[in-house]
């Protein structure tokens, strides 16, 4: 299999941008609580989830703003990439069956450090901002 190396700090422009779209499952929340072991019943107990401000259970947090990794380590910066810092401030809860978009936009070159800091957006199917925040990144080199 050939694998494309990602862009490099010079070929990186501000304002480019890149995303990544999933649907999110129950089956999606389920693996996620067995990975991250968080079995929150939020997340897992419809019983529960119920008789919480959502209504019903929602997706982790954690889920959604995982959205960003094949973004940055396949897309844009992509293969070769090291992630430096993401920060995620969360909007709105992502519900099962929510379709999630994770976009990130070019909006400093750090020449010192040759990295890259991205504002990053999670929307939901109707455009809703669910998260927002940024990453900083090396490129490949």
């Amino acid at each position: 299999m050939h694998y494309q190396k990602g862009k490099t700090y010079e070929e990186i422009q501000i304002k480019d941008s890149a995303q990544f779209t999933k649907t999110i499952t129950e089956t999606d929340v389920y693996l996620f609580a067995g990975i991250s072991g968080d079995f929150n019943p939020l997340h897992v107990d419809e019983e529960y989830a119920k008789n919480t401000q959502f209504g019903t259970r929602i997706a982790h947090g954690g889920l959604a703003a995982s959205l960003l990794a094949p973004v940055l380590g396949m897309k844009l910066p992509g293969l070769g990439t090291v992630a430096l810092e993401t920060t995620t401030k969360f909007r709105k809860p992502v519900y099962f069956g929510d379709t999630i978009t994770c976009k990130v936009e070019v909006v400093e070159k750090v020449e010192k450090l040759k990295a890259i800091r991205m504002k990053v957006t999670w929307t939901n199917q109707k455009n809703e901002v669910v998260s927002k925040g940024e990453s900083l990144v090396i490129p490949p080199g």
